[in-house]
């Protein structure tokens, strides 16, 4: 009995095997959808978009971007991970699906080292700590002394608990020492509209969105929390600069697929988007959305993504951030 269970479960297997070998050969041979995890128009969907365009014109399949929001990316994480493995479902990940939110969920639907084959880590988008003029304190070194004379006084806007800016914050204030209130908001814009307005004392965002009211005054940039400055803002000093070497908290944009997916599909997909991060579209597409383009292999981003959890596991649990 035990050799025939064996003998079905090795036919099955093998079939499996030429199933996906065959399929690997004529890809693509229809539609490919791009599971962005998030909503429509945001700083996630719009490079996502961009790199859907470009891979639909080198593959010559349409591309199709697929909004699926919902447990800070966990939603369309889900639907990626449960499908099949044929090349034919992918998706843009984010920070959280990958590496922080396992720490933040008590119930995670999948393990995320085991339900995704990496593909490619795109890019970084620095965000920036900004001061309402009022906070008297005109860099980063003088907000950390200014902060740590005054526990508990400031305030700091950032879009959710659990957020990459809000653990940026966590792990700032853990180097630095200080103690900082958090008022989370549903969203970027709505935090730095009320820093402008002084109702909050600083925020933490995104560059894109901040570039307006940093250069006219209305907030006051004091740091970016990439290695490299912002090509946007190129004024303001990186974290990293200003007292905390080898700082780094970015929102990354990789590309997954389900495990099992066919390492010649990952091959092709990995070699057309390391073209499109050299190509000069790709170039303007990545400086209109200050973006900091990364490339390399699935291995690079395997690599990136485990670096990423060990940073961020000891930071959401000393924090107490839990869903």
């Amino acid at each position: 009995m035990q050799s025939k269970i064996g003998y079905y479960t090795l036919a099955a297997l093998l079939i499996t095997v030429v199933s996906s070998a065959a399929a690997a050969q004529g890809w693509p041979s229809r539609p490919i959808t791009l599971v962005v995890p998030f909503g429509a128009g945001g700083s996630i969907d719009i490079p996502a978009r961009r790199l859907a365009a470009e891979l639909t014109l080198k593959l010559g399949q349409q591309v199709i971007v697929e909004n699926r929001s919902g447990a800070n990316g966990n939603i369309g994480g889900t639907y990626v991970a449960k499908s099949t493995p044929d090349g034919y479902t992918m998706m843009f990940a984010p920070p959280g699906v990958l590496a922080t939110n396992r720490f933040m969920y008590r119930n995670m639907p999948f393990d995320s080292d085991r339900a995704f084959a990496p593909i490619i880590l795109l890019g970084k988008s620095p965000m920036v700590l900004s001061a309402n003029p009022k906070v008297p304190v005109s860099n980063l070194q003088e907000l950390i002394a200014y902060a740590k004379a005054n526990p508990d006084k400031l305030s700091i806007g950032t879009p959710g608990i659990g957020s990459q800016a809000h653990l940026a914050m966590e792990l700032l204030q853990k180097s630095g020492g200080t103690r900082m209130n958090y008022v989370p908001y549903r969203g970027a814009a709505t935090s730095g509209a009320d820093a402008i307005a002084g109702q909050i004392d600083l925020t933490v965002n995104f560059t894109p969105a901040m570039i307006g009211p940093l250069r006219d005054g209305s907030l006051r940039g004091l740091a970016v929390t990439t290695l490299q400055r912002s090509k946007q803002l190129p004024r303001i000093p990186t974290v990293s600069e200003s007292g905390f070497p080898g700082f780094e908290a970015v929102a990354y944009y990789s590309v997954v697929a389900p495990a099992g997916t066919p390492r010649k599909i990952i091959r092709t997909v990995n070699s057309v988007i390391n073209d499109y991060l050299e190509s000069d579209i790709g170039k303007q597409h990545f400086e209109a959305g200050d973006i900091q383009a990364a490339g390399g292999t699935p291995e690079d981003l395997q690599r990136f993504v485990a670096g990423e959890v060990a940073k961020w596991g000891p930071i959401v649990k000393s924090a107490g951030i839990a869903m």
